[in-house]
């Protein structure tokens, strides 16, 4: 190495150890507030609306792992 710590440098690797730590705390601020089920709740509404086939093919695209495959079949 170059002699700088591995807590010195920008780059994180694999994983992102700032990124998780963030998600981490957000995801513990959002539980304590309780309205996990006010959200799944939304979120259904959501679902079920006219914007339910544009989420689920959002979904679907989010799980492929393949950025570039949104920019394949534009509209």
């Amino acid at each position: 190495m170059d002699g700088k710590s591995k807590k010195d440098s920008k780059i994180e690797g694999e994983g992102s150890y700032t990124g998780t730590k963030a998600y981490n705390e957000s995801t513990a601020k959002f539980l304590k507030k309780g309205k996990v089920d006010e959200a799944a709740q939304e979120a259904k509404r959501a679902l079920d609306s006219k914007e339910g086939a544009e989420l689920k093919a959002a979904e679907a695209k989010g799980k492929a792992g393949d950025p570039k495959h949104m920019e394949k079949n534009p509209k």
